[in-house]
């Protein structure tokens, strides 16, 4: 039996920066999965594809295909390029697409991305569209990363990414792998980054010289989502609903940098809350190069947190979308029922053929 693999993942985020694209190469020895990341690029989006992505949800239905057209030769594009210094040849590609909408509890989850045309195009296999079949079971159609860390990340206690939402997943007294988004970050601490003419806050540098708001804090904290019990998951809809109303009322009498500091410290907070029971935790995604709220992480839970080689930390959802699509390819599980709350376990994945 084929037990090698050369796959290339793609990934875009909430964040909204660009596309991840990972050439990993997967080994079956035993019953173990191994990997080894070949080769990784983000390819970022111009000012006007990114502009379209973050305003998809408010596009009329038509403008909305001409955008899914758009992105996916965007992607077709760029794993073109990427692969030109290649030799290895591409067993397939596997692609999470971009999210525009994720409403779980209406039934509703779609990401972008054609993988027809993508693999038309590439003349090579897709496996795209992972959340739609979880959610035909009643499940949240997310978190999707945690059968990766289950199979390929078992030396840590919990995994955390800190991308445009935080999330965690770990194994309970029951040895049952359990997974579920946290709170928001980047989506938040971008938005108001951009009120004062920053990209980001590198380092948390702005968050470590600001004062903090009790009450925006206190009110942040109070919201319904942090006691509600998993499984759970955040997108989009539930910031613009829960989260900005917030922010826009305390913007009328607070700085932008003291509500950056603040929030900074609300995501330390809830994070700490989450993982002060484990010993060593993993940190993913582009938020673990926040110096300030890693150290502010530490001090709330003083837990063990690995920071990993940077590939790792970059493109550990690009790796394990590819290995979301290789399971799928097996037909082998790649959902987990404990993490989404569906009826059962499932193979979730549409193949496009070349």
């Amino acid at each position: 039996m084929h037990k090698n693999f050369n796959i290339i993942g793609l990934m875009s985020g909430s964040s909204v920066d660009g596309l991840d694209i990972a050439l990993v190469r997967f080994e079956k020895k035993n019953t173990k999965w191994k990997f080894e990341i070949q080769k990784a690029k983000t390819v970022e989006y111009n000012l006007a594809l990114s502009q379209k992505l973050l305003s998809a949800h408010l596009l009329p239905a038509i403008e909305l295909k001409y955008l899914e057209k758009e992105f996916a030769e965007f992607c077709v594009k760029a794993i073109n390029e990427f692969k030109n210094n290649i030799s290895i040849k591409v067993d397939f590609i596997s692609s999470h697409g971009h999210t525009v909408f994720h409403q779980p509890e209406k039934g509703i989850s779609w990401q972008i991305g054609d993988g027809e045309l993508i693999a038309k195009s590439c003349g090579i296999i897709v496996v795209s569209d992972f959340r739609t079949g979880d959610i035909a079971l009643g499940g949240q159609g997310a978190p999707l990363v945690p059968i990766g860390d289950e199979l390929l990340f078992s030396e840590f206690d919990a995994c955390v990414n800190l991308g445009g939402f935080s999330n965690i997943s770990f194994k309970n007294k029951e040895n049952k792998r359990l997974a579920f988004d946290i709170c928001p970050v980047n989506i938040v601490l971008n938005y108001l980054c951009k009120k004062i003419d920053k990209e980001f806050d590198k380092n948390g540098e702005i968050a470590s010289k600001n004062v903090l708001n009790q009450s925006f804090l206190a009110e942040l904290n109070n919201l319904d989502y942090y006691s509600a019990k998993y499984p759970k998951s955040l997108g989009r809809e539930w910031v613009e609903a829960e989260i900005f109303p917030i922010l826009e009322k305390y913007l009328q009498t607070e700085t932008v940098e003291n509500l950056i500091a603040s929030f900074t410290n609300h995501v330390a907070f809830q994070i700490s809350k989450n993982i002060k029971y484990f010993s060593k935790v993993l940190f993913t995604g582009g938020g673990a190069y926040n110096s300030f709220l890693i150290k502010k992480v530490k001090e709330f839970s003083s837990v063990d947190i690995i920071l990993p080689k940077n590939e790792i930390i970059d493109y550990k959802e690009a790796l394990i979308f590819a290995f979301l699509g290789l399971l799928r390819m097996q037909g082998e599980i790649n959902c987990l029922a404990s993490v989404t709350g569906a009826e059962r376990d499932s193979c979730c994945g549409k193949i496009s053929f070349a």
